[in-house]
Parts: C-alpha cells; sequence; structure tokens
C-alpha cells in the first residue's frame, strides 16, 4: 500500500477512540515497526495531536477534537455506501477496480466495532444479475472517460442486423444500464443522428482528439425511454385490452417494462391496457404465453386467435 493510504490508515485507526500500539498498527497493515514509527512521527510533524501513553496499557491515541464529523462517513453511510457497490460491481461497473479500493479503504478505516457491524450486514445481502463479457469492461471505461471529457470516439459497431461491422465516428453522450446490458447514447457521424449503442456491440474502440458539446438539459436516461417507449400519438385508435387472472401475475405483468407503459387501470382481479394494434399483435402474445393459465385475456378476440395462432405454430415447429 502507498505511504500516503498507510498514514491515512494509522490516522484512522488512532480516531477509533481506544489506545492501539505500534505493534497492532504493524501488524493489521503488514508493514514493519520501524516504518509505523516514521509514519507516526511524520503525522505528528503535520500538525496531528497524537497521544503516546507508555508502559503496559500505553499505546497511542487522537486528541478527541481533532477529526469532525464531516470528514467522516457514520456507520449508516458506510453501510449505504458498501451495499451499492455490490450492485454497481454486478452491473459491471467500469471503474471496478478503484471501486475494490474505495470499499477496501471503507473497511479499513472503520473501528472494530463497525467492522463486525458492516460484515454483518453485507454477509446477507446479495444481488445477483447476470454477468457480461469482461471484454466489455475497456469499452466502458472508455466510454465513461469520453462523456465526462466531451471528446469522440472511433468505433467498430456490429449492429443486430447486419453481419459485418461498421466503422464510425460518434460523440458518447451518456451511459445507460438498462435490463443487464449497457448503452450509450451517443450522436452519430454517420448517421447524423443520435441513437443508443448497445457496448456489447463495440467491437473496437478508440478515442479521437476531436472534442464536442451536448445540450446541458439532454438526458442521456429520457432519450433512451423515449426511443424504448415512445408517447402515443393517436390516442383514439388504441385497442383496449382487458385481462383477468391471479392477482400475483397481474401485479407481475403490471410491472413489466412494456406493459406497464400501457396499463390504464388495476382491479384486485382485473388489468385493463390500452395499446396499439400492431404492438397488440405483434409483441404482446408472446410477454403473455409464459403466464400460461394464470391468466387470461378477456377482450379483444383478436389478441385471443393470435395467441391460438402463435401456440399451433410452435406445436407444428415441435412436432417436425
Amino acid at each position: 500500500m502507498p505511504k500516503n493510504d498507510n498514514m491515512l490508515a494509522i490516522l484512522w485507526m488512532l480516531n477509533s477512540g481506544t489506545k492501539i500500539t505500534a505493534k497492532q498498527i504493524s501488524e493489521k497493515l503488514e508493514i514493519n515497526i520501524r516504518t509505523v514509527y516514521r509514519y507516526i512521527d511524520a503525522l505528528c510533524a503535520s500538525g496531528v495531536p497524537i497521544i503516546s501513553d507508555a508502559g503496559h496499557h500505553g499505546g497511542y491515541s487522537l486528541l478527541n477534537t481533532f477529526i469532525t464529523a464531516p470528514l467522516l462517513f457514520d456507520i449508516e453511510e458506510k453501510k449505504a455506501l458498501l451495499q451499492a457497490a455490490v450492485f454497481a460491481k454486478e452491473s459491471g461497473y467500469p471503474l471496478n477496480e478503484a471501486l475494490e479500493h474505495a470499499t477496501s479503504k471503507l473497511k479499513k478505516y472503520s473501528n472494530q466495532e463497525q467492522e463486525g457491524i458492516l460484515s454483518r450486514h453485507l454477509a446477507g445481502f446479495d444481488v445477483i444479475s447476470r454477468k457480461g463479457d469482461p471484454s466489455i469492461q475497456p469499452v466502458l471505461m472508455e466510454l465513461e472517460q469520453a462523456v465526462a471529457n466531451d471528446f469522440s470516439v472511433e468505433i467498430d459497431y456490429r449492429a443486430s442486423y447486419k453481419e459485418q461491422s461498421e466503422n464510425r465516428v460518434i460523440d458518447p453522450y451518456g451511459m445507460v444500464y438498462w435490463n443487464n446490458k449497457w448503452y450509450t447514447i451517443a450522436f452519430c457521424h454517420l448517421r447524423n443522428e443520435i441513437r443508443s449503442f448497445r457496448a456489447e456491440r463495440i467491437l473496437q474502440i478508440q478515442r479521437t482528439q476531436n472534442k464536442f458539446k451536448r445540450s446541458e438539459d439532454f438526458s442521456a436516461r429520457e432519450f433512451f425511454m423515449h426511443n424504448l417507449l415512445p408517447d402515443v400519438v393517436d390516442k383514439d385508435g388504441l385497442i383496449q385490452l382487458i385481462i383477468t387472472g391471479r392477482p400475483e401475475a397481474l401485479d407481475d405483468l403490471c410491472f413489466h417494462w412494456f406493459m406497464g407503459h400501457h396499463l390504464k387501470e388495476r382491479t384486485s382481479n382485473q388489468a385493463i391496457f390500452l395499446l396499439e394494434e400492431n404492438s397488440l399483435h405483434t409483441y404482446v402474445p408472446y410477454f403473455l404465453l409464459s403466464y400460461g393459465k394464470s391468466i387470461q385475456v378477456i377482450e379483444p378476440p383478436s389478441l385471443k386467435d393470435k395467441l391460438v395462432a402463435v401456440v399451433s405454430e410452435l406445436m407444428e415447429y415441435y412436432q417436425l
């Protein structure tokens, strides 16, 4: 560990409120005891009021009034940060190495009682997410730098509907994590418009010397969600979808990322949605099939016919 980190660690140990010996510091930080003495002397020379008591029950301690609360996280704040880090790691957070160092310091700069509390809270706290390809990490790190520093990047991008990748220059306006996947919202110089790009489909990425300027009120999140779930223009042409079923199944359906957007009314045993005809017959049947007999379509009859047709096609396919 670098010298500055060791000295800060010693400072936090002394701030625990209990006396600690040079030997204990040496063992905890895994450094030579003579190095501990040098660090203590350096801290004293910089004005840190370290109290040294000799004898059998002696040790080092810190003047109580030296470090005030704004410089420290309380136990609830530490717990929140460490648990939030679990979510970030599972999402494939691009700065994972720096996150590991930060969480390690949070634990290290805690007294023994706090360490026990944090360990108990983290022991039963888990997040399960789909693991992405590790090769995506360099891409995410480069995108994060590009977004923060407003520089364009050159990428080789393979769209889902193409076998070959395309070379293009983009201005990354933001990054979005949705449904276990990372996206960048960027202005594409090839298409001359703002588009979203799946990070895992970026095969190569290289920063350029070009700088860009995004609008201050631009929101990558709002752009992404609007493209995913655009506002309905012709509301008079919407079709009412009525579904009954078990309450827990209806709850799940109403929280579905697509169906929930079109929810109009929900009762204890019924949910009513308003959808465009194309979406109703193109996407909805496949969303509903996984619910089996736990739900039932009441209206419109055309969706019932579509469900029967889809199931018949599947049966015919698997009977070949």
